[in-house]
């Protein structure tokens, strides 16, 4: 990443987990760094982890129109220049059929999912192109899975997450009147993380990775031509690592180039890191959730049951 010098990131959602990553991976890399989330003990917890950093914490919320007026008004008092924007907000992940749901349900899941997006961009856009120092700004919202198709148990997510798409691809047209650059960072599949490292699929990309690629997203080297929805599994960021933990990143098959040497065989081993250990099986029964085993109960009873509408469509897989 090639920072602007003394220009400093805001982080929206600095204390979850993919937020949380970008923080550490801006910090890492001598990026001053503005963290913002509602929870100020989790900001105090942050501060504590990077005591040397120039780290700024704000707890404040994005969640109405009002709320991010009042932040950008706190950004403005800060008269710090700005490199750009992460925006990795997301609201509590429950779980249910949108059918099984009261129509409050999925209004809740945008309220917290996506118009706080909305709001945010409303009032920082317009402050990140009032700096006038000849840089253009980036300004990168992170979508989750489901976007493109159902996610099952968790349809509202998935409306959320189509509806963010959207708005990104509407943010990225209308920011043209800014010199502000907006784009998505769509991550098709949930995230690896220390709090799920456990049962985590081995494929799921890791919440550092996802910030490392969100952070070269703001890289000014990378923006032309920029496209509105950049999808993690098929792009491959600045300083590309074939053996890097972004499994779908991963350089071509090796049938398309010569053979390598014993010698040169010899030490891609050694460069190599250890693989990725396969994923822990449960070993009780009882261990495993309710709901998984639930779902595997409805799911052998309609395997035996006729579908009520053969002429339905079913979802694509």
């Amino acid at each position: 990443m090639n920072i602007v010098p003394h220009h400093s990131l805001i982080v929206l959602g600095a204390t979850g987990a993919i937020g949380g990553a970008v923080v550490d991976a801006a910090l890492k890399r001598g990026q001053p760094v503005v963290a913002i989330a509602r929870d100020g003990d989790a900001l105090s917890t942050l501060r504590e982890r990077h005591p040397a950093a120039d780290l700024t914490v704000l707890a404040a919320s994005v969640g109405s129109d009002g709320e991010a007026e009042a932040l950008a008004l706190r950004l403005r008092a800060l008269a710090r220049p700005l490199s750009g924007v992460v925006a990795a907000i997301c609201g509590d992940c429950g779980r249910g059929r949108v059918l099984d749901e009261p129509a409050e349900f999925l209004r809740k899941r945008l309220d917290e999912d996506l118009l706080p997006h909305l709001f945010a961009a409303r009032h920082l856009l317009p402050l990140l192109a009032a700096q006038g120092d000849g840089h253009v700004p980036g300004y990168v919202l992170i979508g989750g899975p489901g976007a493109q198709q159902p996610w099952a148990g968790y349809g509202h997510r998935s409306i959320g997450a189509a509806a963010l798409r959207m708005l990104a691809r509407v943010l990225h047209d209308e920011a043209r009147a800014f010199p502000v650059q907006v784009q998505l960072l769509a991550v098709d599949s949930p995230a690896r993380t220390d709090a799920n490292a456990r049962h985590a699929c081995s494929r799921w990309p890791s919440a550092d990775s996802i910030a490392r690629r969100a952070l070269e997203m703001l890289d000014p080297r990378e923006r032309q031509p920029a496209r509105a929805v950049v999808d993690y599994a098929a792009a491959q960021p600045l300083g590309f690592d074939p053996w890097s933990d972004d499994l779908d990143l991963r350089a071509p098959a090796a049938s398309h180039r010569s053979p390598p040497t014993p010698a040169t065989h010899a030490t891609a081993r050694q460069d190599r890191p250890p693989p990725v250990p396969p994923q822990e099986p449960e070993r009780q029964r009882s261990l495993l959730p309710a709901r998984c085993l639930q779902d595997a109960r409805t799911l052998l009873d309609r395997l035996g049951t006729p579908h009520p509408n053969p002429n339905q469509e079913t979802s694509p897989r």
